[in-house]
């Protein structure tokens, strides 16, 4: 992790410098952004797609670069660097990251003691890219904005996280937190088209991985969905 926010800080000072090089301009040429979303997998079996409760959720941030077309300056292509987040929260449900077996063992604890709170997340090292559209490029601040791409990532951790044991009444027996990390059953590449849509500095945007969150043969062709708002310069 200190290797990540190392490189993450360098990206970000690399842009600073170049940015303080570039003729000053009504629009920037790199920015921040920020997206908060509501998490779902997608292609579970039932019986893990019943026990997912509460409001899963991501966060992402990247440095991004952004690089007008010279002869339609309302287009641009962006690219980046940054870290992207999922936790999808669980109710009477365990997963064994750590297991030994060559299937992800996924428990059913609706009948047994159980955590109160239970999540499965991860984060990953991305490179997202993007072609956009401003309908005012001059006034970024009142410009409808249309992105559209891709963002590739690689798997820096995965976990699991139970807080509150409860016993199979639903009363607390303790109060203490258990966290498991190990990547053994998860991919270490993800792979996402992106969307976004929006009016000045905020936007809607829309995530879809496009390859498994597990390996193949370990679980189901699970995929992540994030849907969500957008902050950025651009």
């Amino acid at each position: 992790m200190k290797k990540l926010v190392l490189v993450f800080i360098a990206f970000l000072s690399l842009s600073t410098a170049i940015a303080q090089k570039t003729p000053i301009s009504a629009r920037p040429g790199d920015h921040i952004m920020l997206q908060l979303s509501s998490d779902q997998w997608t292609g579970e079996p039932d019986s893990v797609k019943s026990h997912i409760k509460g409001l899963s959720r991501g966060a992402n941030i990247y440095v991004m670069m952004d690089k007008p077309f010279k002869n339609s300056p309302r287009f641009s292509v962006a690219f980046g660097i940054g870290i992207g987040t999922s936790s999808i929260f669980f109710k009477n449900e365990s997963i064994d990251v750590k297991s030994l077996t060559s299937y992800l063992p996924f428990h059913n604890l609706d009948t047994l003691d159980h955590f109160k709170k239970y999540k499965v997340a991860s984060s990953f090292l991305e490179v997202p890219v993007e072609l956009r559209f401003s309908s005012n490029p001059e006034n970024d601040g009142k410009s409808i904005k249309i992105a559209i791409g891709a963002k590739v990532g690689t798997l820096l951790n995965a976990h699991t996280k139970g807080k509150s044991p409860e016993n199979k009444s639903s009363a607390s027996i303790n109060s203490y937190t258990e966290k498991e990390s190990s990547k053994r059953f998860f991919n270490s590449t993800r792979i996402a088209a992106t969307a976004r849509i929006g009016y000045g500095h905020f936007s809607l945007y829309g995530s879809y991985q496009v390859n498994s969150i597990f390996k193949t043969g370990v679980a189901a062709d699970t995929k992540l969905i994030q849907i969500g708002f957008c902050i950025s310069g651009l």
